[in-house]
């Protein structure tokens, strides 16, 4: 039987912990991914005042196998804070055994608590699994595009579309 899996919030000395999660997860979605030097711009953001970024670890004994970030944001169309999740990303190897679900739980907690009227995200359209988990919590789902527009002239070329 596994060790209880725990989440946790992190802070900015949390960053080694996570910055691998990151790289892992930018693979999963077949991103490219700049965090060779973003040690930095995340610790100061866990750790800003206000918060720029909240995260959560999801931890196995001193293992960590799952992450999730958000920001709070607010919404003109629906004249309300909301949560932006901008990663919820459990190891493969881990996957199955309702930790996304406490990652997510986390979220929906600190969403309710800082006055949040709303939960928003996205995932990759080909990420079936992902849609049915996240309708499985309840979400509905709305049809968008996404766009990226780098303004980092050190951002990956593959960024810059």
């Amino acid at each position: 039987m596994d060790a209880a899996v725990r989440v946790r919030r992190a802070s900015g000395a949390d960053v080694p912990r996570l910055l691998p999660l990151c790289v892992e997860h930018a693979a999963f979605e077949r991103l490219p991914h700049a965090l060779d030097h973003a040690a930095p711009d995340l610790t100061a953001a866990l750790d800003s005042t206000p918060t720029l970024l909240h995260a959560w670890l999801a931890e196995c004994g001193d293992e960590a196998v799952g992450y999730a970030t958000a920001s709070l944001d607010f919404s003109t169309l629906a004249a309300a804070r909301y949560l932006h999740m901008d990663c919820l990303f459990v190891r493969e190897n881990w996957r199955n055994r309702a930790i996304g679900r406490q990652l997510w739980q986390a979220l929906h907690d600190f969403a309710r608590a800082s006055g949040c009227r709303q939960m928003q995200w996205q995932t990759p359209e080909w990420n079936t699994a992902a849609a049915r988990f996240y309708r499985r919590l309840g979400a509905c789902e709305l049809r968008k595009r996404r766009y990226v527009l780098p303004l980092d002239a050190d951002m990956p070329q593959s960024l810059r579309r």
